[in-house]
């Protein structure tokens, strides 16, 4: 109990100020570390999956790919580990996403975010047939950050963070 109560505290530190930070990570892709017992580690390849997905689906409508965007991809693994951490899916704290990238050069911000798909097709495949979701990937964003991470049980988790 007190691993649990001390991984969510440092979580919703980290949240609280990580997401407000100006420094830049060199590599969006590595772990996110809160502490030696808590790792969220990205699933680089389903998530170049999931763009590679929607940006066909992009293509089939005349619209342009999305570009992926390094600190929309740092905002999306940081909310993934959140959800992780509290075991649900959520758009808890988006302003604060949204904030951040504004102040970094992001116009508009928008997200969906998901859990239990087990492939990349499954989840673009629930986004789609959501009508709030499938806005979001039609829209005229230009850039997004993808990032999936599982539970220790193997449970996905998706984020997915849409800037222009």
């Amino acid at each position: 109990m007190k691993l649990i109560t001390n991984a969510l505290f440092v979580m919703g530190f980290v949240c609280l100020f990580v997401s407000c930070s100006t420094d830049e990570i060199d590599d969006p892709s590595a772990s996110v570390n809160f502490e030696s017992e808590f790792i969220v580690e990205n699933n680089d390849a389903m998530s170049n999956e999931i763009l590679a997905i929607i940006n066909d689906h992009r293509a089939t409508l005349n619209l342009p790919p999305f570009s992926q965007h390094t600190l929309a991809k740092e905002e999306a693994l940081d909310h993934t580990a959140y959800m992780i951490v509290n075991n649900k899916v959520s758009h808890d704290n988006f302003f604060q996403r949204s904030d951040y990238l504004r102040a970094n050069g992001a116009d508009a911000v928008s997200e969906n975010v998901a859990f239990g798909y087990r492939t990349a097709q499954a989840v673009v495949d629930g986004w789609l047939n959501s009508p709030d979701h499938k806005e979001a990937i039609e829209s005229d964003f230009t850039h997004s950050g993808i990032s999936v991470a599982q539970t220790e049980s193997g449970v996905n988790f998706f984020t997915h963070i849409f800037v222009k």
